[in-house]
Order: C-alpha cells, then sequence, then structure tokens
C-alpha cells in the first residue's frame, strides 16, 4: 500500500486520515498471466494499481490477429478511462501478460473517495494528464524513426522492460515483425 501513497503524493498532498479512507476502499486482486482487466465490449468497472506484473493494452482486428498500443507495470493505474468513467463498453483490452498483483477500486468506491477527500479529483486529473504526456512524446517519436531507433528509445523510456515482455508483443508495439525484431537485437549487442 505505500508504494500506491507514495505514487499518489506525487500530486497532491494526502493526510493521514485520507490514506485510510484510501486504503479501506482498495481491495488486493491477483491476475492470471493471459488473464483480462479490461474487454473491449465490456464497461469497466474497476481501476487498478499495480504492484507486481506488466499488463498490456491491445486490440483485435477481423482475423483475430493482436496489436500492442502500450504497456503498463508496476505503480501505473490500469484503466479504460473512458469506459470507466463514461460508463461505456471498452475499445480495448487489457491483458496481464505476467501474473500481476494490483490493488482494485470500484466505480462506487472511486466515487466515494472524490466525494470524502477533496483532492481525490484533481490527483487524477493530473495523474492523466502526465500519463498522457509521456504517451504522446513517445509515440509521436516513433512516427519519425527508424526501427532500430523505436527499439533504443523503447529501452531507455522503460529500462528493464523489454526482457520481461514476450518478443512477439513488444515487435508488435513497435510495429515491426518479431524476426525484425530479433535481428535489432542482435544488432546491437
Amino acid at each position: 500500500m505505500d508504494e500506491l501513497f507514495t505514487y499518489l503524493r506525487q500530486f497532491g498532498y494526502l493526510d493521514s486520515r485520507q490514506q485510510e479512507l484510501i486504503a479501506a476502499k482498495a481491495k488486493r486482486r491477483t491476475i492470471a498471466k493471459g488473464a483480462y482487466f479490461a474487454e473491449a465490449g465490456k464497461i469497466s468497472t474497476q481501476i487498478g494499481y499495480v504492484t507486481d506484473g506488466i499488463f498490456r493494452v491491445c486490440y483485435y482486428d477481423k482475423l483475430g490477429d493482436s496489436f500492442t498500443r502500450y504497456f503498463i507495470y508496476e505503480n501505473r493505474f490500469i484503466v479504460d478511462m473512458n469506459s470507466f468513467r463514461d460508463e461505456i463498453p471498452s475499445a480495448e483490452y487489457i491483458e496481464a501478460i505476467t501474473d500481476c498483483q494490483i490493488l482494485t477500486f470500484s466505480k462506487d468506491d472511486f466515487t466515494q473517495l472524490s466525494a470524502l477527500i477533496p483532492e481525490w479529483h484533481d490527483i487524477f486529473v493530473k495523474i492523466t494528464a502526465y500519463v498522457l504526456e509521456n504517451k504522446l512524446k513517445f509515440t509521436s517519436n516513433m512516427l519519425v524513426q527508424d526501427a532500430q531507433k523505436r527499439y533504443l528509445n523503447f529501452l531507455d523510456h522503460y529500462p528493464g522492460l523489454a526482457n520481461r515482455v514476450p518478443l512477439n508483443m513488444l515487435a508488435s508495439y513497435l510495429g515491426i515483425t518479431p524476426s525484425s525484431l530479433s535481428r535489432i537485437r542482435k544488432n546491437i549487442l
């Protein structure tokens, strides 16, 4: 629970009473490798905080091929925010690619925390802005880079993550084939 409070305090102040309220609402949950935290077509009813493990946000084309949009790992929130906030079906999947441990908050608990903790809403506005800004910076750079530069930037931006995710998912995220990624890895070692 301490890692959650450390993360939240980066975006706003929480006193000990507020932290107790948050801890009382948080539920520990294990999600097995290959299971989904959120599924396309279903309404997201929980927001999670990853304490251990890696998820990927992905979608599937008509042929059943998956495409990785991004990865979520320790000390990050996982949620399809549009689905959670607006109670509309999700457009993507959030899949555990390792066995994961998370803290979850139901929609009702999240709403209650907003009512009880005045800073709660502002903290999440700041978290959302921070996450979107980082995603935009990283993805806009990917549009103009060759495959090797995209991989090197991934290594720089997400230290240690490349060795923890399957090669095919990383290749999908980078927009290249697994065999191209293997060649790039060999060339830079």
